[in-house]
């Protein structure tokens, strides 16, 4: 039994790094939603192959919480609890944020995070971590109001105090080689100018279909020379978006601006719009890159 699954976890594996490696251009929208329902079902396939297995698989959990006011979804992997019990290194972290008029439930509902990490787990192709999802953005009556009230600064401003408060709460590391940031649209926005602002605290950086506006706020104003040192300790620094994504253009001007100062990056592009198979896609992509 054992052997058989080996070969069984082998040939997902396979198709998994065929899937990535496919050029954007030849992956349909229909291509991705198959993709990830495959993903889905790799947790179920592997539970019920495992079910007479000392090793059976195990799901991670999400509780709620709140840090520094804001609400807040955490997922724990399954060993979690043993780790912290018996005083192992601690979980390297994702802080990941959602987009405008969503809310800390986003990624795990419409995102279907819980379900696409357990399944990356058990493939072997993801690390433990910690993964924190913030209300970052709290909703208002109108997108003008959300929008002002996401871009006076005062998420980037508050952010070391919210990790600080993760990090004596959690079992986590502060080490930037063992935490990450990424978000989606107004997320993005975030976790581009959290990264910046803390220019060298992060060793990865996520920005899917980021809105990467450059607000009148103090946050905000040194933007350029943080990019460039922050960029000069070379994290991992990638950006996703899809061709027909509204942002598209603002994506791509930041590029421009990226390569002109010969600051590197890695850049995904997939069809489609500013749209949760997208971002599905994108953290798919994104996670097995980290730690």
């Amino acid at each position: 039994m054992q052997e058989k699954n080996k070969k069984y976890q082998l040939s997902i594996i396979n198709y998994q790094l065929f899937f990535v490696s496919l050029h954007p251009n030849l992956i349909t929208d229909d291509m991705k939603h198959l993709h990830f329902l495959f993903i889905l079902a790799v947790a179920a396939c592997l539970t019920a192959c495992h079910v007479h297995e000392s090793h059976s698989y195990q799901a991670g959990t999400v509780i709620r919480d709140t840090l520094q006011g804001t609400p807040c979804c955490v997922y724990l992997p399954y060993r979690y609890a043993s780790r912290c019990s018996e005083e192992q290194t601690p979980f390297p972290v994702l802080y990941l944020h959602h987009g405008m008029f969503g809310n800390e439930d986003d990624w795990t509902a419409k995102g279907r995070l819980v379900e696409i990490m357990d399944s990356l787990l058990h493939l072997q192709q993801v690390r433990e971590m910690v993964i924190i999802m913030p209300d970052n953005c709290p909703s208002r009556d109108s997108w003008q109001a959300e929008h002002d009230n996401a871009t006076t600064g005062a998420w980037e401003r508050n952010f070391p105090a919210f990790m600080a408060e993760a990090e004596a709460k959690y079992h986590i590391s502060s080490l930037p080689a063992c935490r990450a940031i990424a978000g989606l649209s107004m997320g993005g926005f975030h976790s581009y100018h959290v990264s910046h602002h803390l220019a060298g605290q992060f060793g990865y950086v996520g920005l899917f279909s980021p809105y990467l506006a450059n607000p009148d706020a103090p946050e905000y104003a040194d933007r350029d020379n943080e990019v460039r040192t922050q960029l000069a300790s070379r994290p991992l620094y990638w950006i996703g978006i899809g061709s027909e994504d509204f942002l598209y253009e603002g994506v791509q001007e930041y590029r421009r601006w990226l390569e002109l100062n010969h600051l590197e990056y890695t850049y995904y592009e997939s069809a489609g719009g500013h749209d949760w198979p997208n971002w599905q896609d994108y953290i798919t992509r994104f996670l097995p890159l980290l730690f």
